[in-house]
């Protein structure tokens, strides 16, 4: 058991070496880890609480989720009784109250109307309620009533969407271990470490990103659509940089082609050098798009981000090749910024900001400096006593502390783990609890003495004997590490991080490297007794 073959020693110190050379980049400067090769720049990364960063509490309205459903069912009902066969015309649909309700111009079509809508209502998750409710009154007006089981599996589908759109648009700005997750049924916390301007993280975070291209209404009277007036068909949309000095516009309520057809969304620069987006569509988006503007030369359309016109150009020419452009006085900030949201794909539902708070990285530095003088204070008294208790084989343990220390480091590099408060004190108590496996074995070896075994038996046996127990133990806390690093989150994840990285790796240096050390040892000078 104490004979290792160069191959073995060879395994043995390789990922030592590779791991305490991947912790050397966590102490050095920014510019000189840049100027490695990329293989090793590899560092650990600090949370909230030690780098500081953003703190953002985003809530998203139910009555929006509400309203943009109601509108949505609106536009399927207009759509269904007007193209079955056979037509069913209909009255004006009102949306008071937060229901739909509308008059059958035949009462003959009545029980036919409500034949086609109720395909479209849905079951509300496995509540066994549809999602909305249809009924007849005073035998013509059919109202249509969103159930709350529906809102409330909406609102939650929305949030399941947004977390995820939240992701994407955090990780598009290069930001390493963002938090972001859900908070009760309509919020979500979002954490940026390192990240010290909580307004860009709002400017990102708080765009929609619903872009429309729609044509503008010409036919509609100036005067009327200053007053927020639009004839039938078409709707009066804001416009901030209207050159003609009115802050509204008219454009067609079709919709030529959504945010839902873009393939890509980059930041560029337009003929005059001014910041721009370039979009880029989808086949089947290119193709609408290329037909609309074949068939609309001339004509201007309009560019409408989250309800808003950008811009309203003239269509010179067919825009064929499936993508375009966006202008609107943007910054490259601002540009860059629509282009991320672009990409990531629009919300589900507007998100407000309900709690800010930037985390300085004061208390983060003083965080750390704590954490070492911890870490220093206990690996200086673990050395201490174990050299005293142990003698040379103390002084193995303490070789294997210190390297298991530079590993977990390394290793939380090359996994690009995150270091927070609570990692540092699992950090300590692995530091702590890592000669647990040595005073085990040299127990164990001090017995086998006892009962007259030699040298070289009393340790072979002594780690035979011991090894068992210690990774029966350490078996034990990774299991509770691993349901920790499951089912917790935040504070709670990077301790177990920190513990399960530091299990593995205490083992490894407590067992199997200082085995190799005693063997060298024992090898070398073949002693006759040992003081343990």
């Amino acid at each position: 058991m104490l004979n290792f073959s160069r191959w073995a020693v060879a395994a043995i110190l390789l990922p030592l070496v590779i791991g305490v050379l991947c912790a050397v980049p966590s102490f050095l400067p920014d510019a000189t880890v840049a100027k490695l090769p990329g293989f090793m720049q590899t560092r650990v990364n600090l949370g909230l609480d030690l780098a500081g960063g953003s703190h953002l509490l985003l809530e998203a309205s139910t009555q929006d989720v509400a309203k943009q459903r109601l509108t949505n069912m609106e536009e399927q009902v207009r759509t269904e009784l007007r193209r079955g066969d056979p037509r069913i015309a209909i009255g004006d649909i009102s949306s008071r109250d937060g229901k739909l309700s509308f008059m059958v111009r035949d009462p003959a079509q009545v029980d036919a109307a409500v034949e086609r809508i109720r395909p479209l209502t849905q079951g509300a998750g496995l509540t066994g309620q549809r999602d909305f409710n249809v009924e007849v009154v005073n035998s013509s007006t059919i109202v249509i009533t969103p159930t709350d089981a529906g809102i409330d599996n909406a609102v939650k589908s929305a949030m399941e969407v947004a977390t995820e759109v939240i992701r994407k648009r955090i990780d598009e700005m290069g930001t390493r271990e963002p938090t972001i997750q859900q908070q009760g049924g309509n919020r979500i916390v979002v954490q940026v470490p390192g990240l010290q301007d909580p307004k860009a993280l709002k400017d990102l975070l708080g765009q929609t990103a619903k872009l429309e291209f729609k044509l503008v209404d010409t036919t509609a009277n100036p005067a009327e659509v200053a007053q927020g007036r639009a004839p039938v068909g078409s709707e009066v949309l804001p416009y901030p940089n209207n050159p003609s000095g009115v802050p509204v516009i008219a454009v067609k309520r079709q919709v030529m082609v959504s945010g839902e057809d873009l393939t890509d969304a980059t930041q560029g620069y337009g003929q005059s050098n001014e910041a721009i987006v370039n979009i880029r569509f989808n086949g089947s988006g290119g193709r609408k798009f290329g037909q609309v503007t074949s068939q609309n030369v001339n004509r201007p359309f309009a560019i409408i981000l989250d309800g808003k016109v950008l811009s309203a150009p003239n269509i010179n020419e067919p825009i064929l090749g499936g993508s375009a452009q966006i202008a609107g006085s943007f910054t490259v900030e601002s540009a860059n910024q629509l282009a991320i949201a672009l990409r990531s794909g629009k919300l589900p539902v507007a998100l407000t900001v309900v709690e800010e708070r930037t985390v300085g990285p004061g208390l983060g530095a003083d965080s750390i400096r704590a954490g070492m003088i911890a870490s220093i204070i206990a690996v200086v008294a673990v050395a201490g006593f174990m050299f005293l208790s142990y003698g040379r084989f103390g002084i193995y343990a303490n070789i294997a502390v210190a390297i298991n220390v530079a590993v977990i480091l390394g290793v939380m590099g090359m996994l690009g783990a995150t270091l927070t408060l609570p990692g540092i004190a699992g950090f300590v108590l692995t530091i702590g609890t890592a000669v647990d496996a040595n005073v085990l074995i040299y127990e164990r070896i001090r017995e086998e003495r006892r009962r007259g075994r030699g040298v070289v038996q009393a340790i072979e046996f002594g780690y035979k004997e011991a090894s068992r127990t210690i990774f029966e133990a350490n078996v034990t806390h990774a299991i509770a590490g691993g349901i920790m690093l499951a089912l917790g989150s935040g504070p709670v994840k990077g301790f177990a991080i920190v513990l399960l990285i530091g299990i593995a790796t205490s083992v490894f240096t407590a067992v199997t490297f200082t085995r190799l050390l005693a063997a060298r040892w024992v090898r070398t000078t073949r002693p006759t007794e040992i003081h343990i």
